[in-house]
């Protein structure tokens, strides 16, 4: 079941006359909805919105009739935090869409375990699939990750049935890192640096006597 929104249309009303009743301006659009101006208001769209995201379909109610959509782009104030503005998507039902879906990394790799790290390459992928069969998301576990250089890629994502990735098969998505060994190596140079300015001031102080 979709989640729903309830939305009103919108005439000419300025965006400052809509900050002060706590309304939202928005436009719906798609290859087959014409732009269309609406207002949400601020609470109910920031509780869909936290729920929902950018990837789940969102049913738009108090319209003539209902538009199931996507929440394209949200622009917020520079300074204040607060959604300014809203672009919903029409989508077709029935015909496959490409959109871009969150990945969600979970699990404890091993290889941050024994004191390294690991290297997160992305954080979201572009998807096409039908929109019923669209993901929230995508879990990528990290429990692979054991030793340096051990990589994550799409090829090894677990993918919903009827969703492409459209990214290349070893294009990297997470790559384990061995912190240690590259400390280690820093701690050595250093301690040739100081044995080399001890020699050097040694080598000084023996001239001066001379």
């Amino acid at each position: 079941m979709n989640i729903q929104l309830t939305v009103s249309p919108r005439a000419n009303e300025t965006r400052s006359a809509l900050a002060g009743k706590e309304m939202i301006p928005a436009v719906v659009y798609g290859p087959k909805q014409p732009s269309l101006s609406i207002m949400v208001e601020q609470r109910t769209f920031a509780k869909v919105f936290a729920e929902a995201g950018e990837s789940t379909i969102i049913e738009l109610t108090g319209l003539s009739e209902p538009i199931e959509v996507l929440v394209h782009e949200v622009v917020f104030h520079p300074t204040k935090g607060q959604v300014e503005h809203i672009d919903f998507y029409a989508i077709e039902r029935g015909k496959e869409m490409t959109t871009e879906i969150p990945l969600t990394f979970t699990d404890t790799a091993p290889v941050e375990k024994s004191g390294g790290m690991v290297a997160k390459v992305l954080h979201q992928v572009t998807v096409t699939c039908r929109p019923s069969k669209l993901p929230k998301e995508i879990v990528v576990s990290l429990s692979g990750l054991a030793a340096a250089d051990d990589q994550i890629v799409i090829a090894n994502l677990d993918v919903p049935e009827g969703v492409t990735i459209d990214h290349e098969p070893d294009e990297v998505v997470a790559v384990a890192q061995g912190v240690r060994e590259v400390e280690s190596e820093t701690v050595e140079a250093a301690a040739v640096d100081m044995s080399a300015v001890e020699v050097e001031s040694k080598g000084k102080a023996e001239d001066e006597d001379v």
